[in-house]
């Protein structure tokens, strides 16, 4: 029997380590919702589940808008019978200071980033609660940690979800309900690719950029979105059953090179 024979999965975000999460569940039996906002990643998720015979629905939604994860749930319970995993890969990445940002950007990021977890989760624990628990796991970053500069409100939203990691985590344990967040390093994903443009230029070379990026990582390379998907679904399984509250860095060495604990 598959791992996740039997559960039912929500991932926002379908580009990236969403993507890669989404397949990485359905391959190991999970049926998946995936919700993402951009219609070009929505449709290579869709041919990418058809072609590979997976159980991968994938809906368009703006996740930072609570009647639109809240319809798409509906709907899973409906369609799917209820919910067990979720994970909240979908994130935005806007760059500068806090003098030079526009508040609405700063706030749009914060909506996207952190207010789709809440809403997931308001919506999706009372499922979760009717099946007996269940797991989620949240996309957070190294540079909630430590980080570069001119990423304020990036940088904002991903220490924010190691705080609100923790306080669900908490909430939720008499519901069986396990909370983590994961924190990767530089990933290859359409938002290190956006960083390699910002920094480089709209004609950089992007794998001469990854390379680079890569060479700040002690393990010496970028990561893969497969290798954070490959956690993600740890987390989620039983396996994990004892880890709630926590977050695994997932970095190639970064942190550690940085003297961060």
């Amino acid at each position: 029997m598959a791992e996740f024979e039997g559960k039912v999965a929500l991932v926002t975000g379908t580009s990236g380590i969403g993507r890669a999460s989404a397949l990485e569940l359905a391959r190991s039996g999970a049926r998946v919702l995936c919700l993402g906002i951009d219609d070009g990643a929505n449709g290579e998720l869709t041919a990418i589940g058809k072609a590979e015979g997976f159980d991968i629905v994938v809906r368009k939604a703006d996740v930072s808008r609570p009647d639109e994860v809240q319809a798409a749930i509906v709907t899973l319970e409906s369609d799917f019978g209820g919910l067990d995993i979720i994970v909240n890969s979908a994130a935005i990445h806007p760059y500068g200071t806090v003098v030079d940002t526009d508040p609405e950007v700063f706030l749009r990021a914060y909506a996207v980033n952190v207010g789709s977890i809440q809403l997931t989760a308001r919506y999706g624990i009372p499922l979760m609660r009717k099946r007996g628990g269940g797991a989620i796991i949240n996309i957070a970053s190294v540079q909630g940690h430590a980080c570069q500069k001119n990423v304020a409100a990036y940088v904002a939203t991903k220490g924010a979800i190691h705080a609100l990691t923790r306080a669900m985590a908490i909430d939720h344990a008499s519901d069986k309900i396990r909370v983590n967040s994961v924190s990767p390093g530089s990933v290859r994903t359409p938002i290190l690719e956006l960083a390699a443009r910002t920094f480089d230029g709209n004609n950089a070379d992007i794998e001469d950029v990854f390379k680079r990026f890569g060479a700040a990582h002690p393990i010496g390379r970028i990561g893969e979105p497969e290798e954070i998907a490959a956690l993600v679904a740890f987390l989620a399984s039983r396996r994990a059953g004892f880890i709630t509250g926590a977050d695994y860095s997932i970095d190639g060495g970064l942190l550690a090179g940085l003297g961060v604990q």
